[in-house]
C-alpha cells in the first residue's frame, strides 16, 4: 500500500456536497482516508468565476499511479464534472499531489503535482494533514513551502470549517 495525498476543489453547484461525495467515492480506491479542513479560495488562472472550496485528503492505495488517475477521473465524472476550459469552473477537480515519494513524468501524469508548491489552497490543507510531509523534489516539508510562499500565490480567503 502506498500513501497518497490528493487535492480537491469545486466552485460549481453544491460545492461542499460535491467534495463530500467525491471523498466518499474515493473510498473505493483508498483506505484510511483522512480529510483536511475546507477552505474558500479565489480562483487562480482564469479569475472571472466563483470562489472555490478546497481541501486535501490522504489515504492508502494499492493502485499504481496511472490506475489511480483513471479511478479519480471516474470519481470526477460520477460527481458530475463537465469539461470546460483550462482553469475554468468545475463541479469537482481532484489532483494527485503525492504518490508516496515517487517522482514520475509521463504524458498523462506528473508526480509530485507540478504546481502544488505555488498554491496555498493546496499547501495549507496538506500542512493540516501532515506538516512534516516532504516534497521529494525540493526536500522541503509542505509547512516550509507554505511558510515561504509569496503573497502573489496566496488565494485562501477563509477556513470554512474543520472537516469535510
Amino acid at each position: 500500500m502506498t500513501t497518497v495525498y490528493l487535492a480537491l476543489g469545486a466552485n460549481v453547484g453544491d460545492t461542499r456536497g460535491n467534495i463530500e461525495q467525491a471523498i466518499k467515492l474515493l473510498g473505493e480506491s483508498l483506505s484510511d482516508i483522512r480529510s483536511a479542513p475546507i477552505y474558500q479560495s479565489k480562483a487562480v488562472g482564469y479569475t472571472d468565476q466563483p470562489n472555490f472550496l478546497n481541501t486535501a485528503v490522504s489515504g492508502q492505495t494499492d493502485l499504481e499511479p496511472l490506475a489511480l488517475l483513471t479511478a479519480i477521473k471516474q470519481v470526477e465524472q460520477q460527481v458530475g464534472r463537465t469539461k470546460t476550459f483550462r482553469w475554468g469552473p468545475r463541479e469537482i477537480d481532484i489532483d494527485i499531489i503525492f504518490y508516496g515519494n515517487q517522482i514520475l513524468e509521463t504524458e498523462q501524469l506528473t508526480l509530485p503535482h507540478p504546481a502544488f508548491r505555488d498554491r496555498d489552497f493546496v499547501l495549507k490543507p496538506l500542512t493540516d494533514l501532515n506538516p512534516e510531509l516532504i516534497d521529494p523534489i525540493s526536500a522541503q516539508t509542505v509547512s516550509q513551502l507554505l511558510a515561504v510562499l509569496g503573497s502573489n500565490h496566496k488565494s485562501i480567503i477563509s477556513a470554512v470549517d474543520q472537516k469535510a
